[in-house]
């Protein structure tokens, strides 16, 4: 007999788990939430904007127009080369705000035991 299990149930049992083992300090995570977000924003929104109007430059065949696009989205700011490291930070940092965000909306979507 095979199990139907959605991924919602898994999830949640997951967070459970977490939270019993763990004991989330849900002060301490929204703490790391909301610091983390607001210093994400900036180099998400360039990641984001960058490749979309590259992508556009590919598209109308006006890349050598704005091939300096490519540059900023890869972490080339002007003299400050950071492309070793700038897909780590991004990467990272919007790791950490997927898991922090999910296991809030997990804990806060919880039934409450009576």
């Amino acid at each position: 007999m095979l199990l139907s299990v959605s991924v919602y149930e898994i999830l949640f049992k997951i967070a459970i788990d977490l939270n019993i083992t763990m004991r989330i300090n849900k002060a301490r995570l929204r703490q790391l939430h909301s610091s983390l977000a607001p210093i994400m924003v900036l180099p998400l929104l360039i990641t984001l904007l960058t490749g979309v109007a590259f992508q556009i430059a590919v598209a109308t065949d006006n890349t050598d127009r704005f091939y300096w696009l490519l540059e900023v989205h890869i972490g080339t700011f002007g003299s400050i080369d950071l492309q070793n490291i700038y897909p780590f930070l991004n990467g990272a940092g919007l790791f950490t705000l997927i898991v922090t965000g999910i296991i809030m909306w997990l804990q806060k979507r919880r039934p409450q035991r009576s």
